[in-house]
């Protein structure tokens, strides 16, 4: 993206074509947004340029910070924006079904670190972990904290958004050692465990990535990884199963 104060300089942030599109088809003016992997702030930097209201979320307090810089910006719309230092899976700051849309694009396990030690950094996680039905202690210094795991984040999500909301999210599946690991769907399940019901899963095709250069020469052993899945689910009625 080249309008606003979009850059593709923070290491694995997703293209804000992908928010727009979502925020423009499963929202209107002045509702309340989330994102609890703010990153560099993409997702809230479109939701302030459409009028929305919105919360971004970081574990990372640079990540906070950058993304204040990046909002830093004036545009006809008004809105409400704000971002805050938490984990995913404690969103206790956010009322329960307050939220009208989760728009968010969490960590792929440990195939980008953003913190050497930060507590309940997910992206500190290998695969296993990541996806781990019970909370994980991470080895580190005295006193770190348990791991903000998919299955919770997905339940602090499922809380916080209104019934018929919706919750989107990207994220691609992982190669370790030469084999394909399904994050992609299985990072799925646990948002349909936590009781959503999935909408839509939309394709999106990978271009330009900075690792191209180094896999082009290995693809003789194995394919490369060409596409990341969006995930549209929605907090259906719970009396009207499927």
């Amino acid at each position: 993206g080249n309008w606003a104060t979009h850059s593709g300089k923070y290491r694995g942030n997703w293209s804000p074509y992908i928010p727009r599109n979502i925020i423009l088809r499963y929202s209107k003016k002045k509702d309340w947004i989330l994102d609890q992997f703010l990153g560099s702030g993409t997702t809230l930097i479109e939701a302030k340029l459409l009028g929305r209201n919105a919360i971004g979320v970081d574990i990372n307090s640079e990540a906070v910070k950058l993304s204040n810089t990046n909002l830093h910006f004036t545009c006809q719309e008004k809105s409400k924006i704000f971002t805050k230092q938490g984990n995913a899976n404690n969103l206790s700051f956010i009322k329960d079904e307050s939220i009208d849309l989760i728009c968010t694009h969490p960590p792929y396990a440990d195939i980008i670190r953003y913190s050497k030690e930060i507590p309940g950094d997910i992206s500190r996680l290998k695969y296993k972990d990541f996806l781990r039905q019970r909370p994980l202690l991470l080895i580190g210094p005295p006193g770190i904290g348990k791991t903000a795991i998919m299955e919770q984040v997905a339940k602090e999500s499922y809380r916080v958004l209104k019934k018929q909301g919706i919750c989107a999210f990207m994220i691609g599946d992982i190669r370790k050692k030469g084999y394909v690991l399904p994050l992609g769907m299985n990072s799925m399940q646990k948002f349909v465990d936590a009781g959503f019901k999935l909408k839509e899963i939309v394709i999106k095709e990978q271009h330009n990535c900075r690792s191209t250069d180094y896999w082009e020469g290995k693809e003789r052993k194995f394919l490369m990884l060409a596409h990341e899945y969006i995930f549209i689910l929605e907090k259906a009625d719970e009396h009207n199963p499927i």
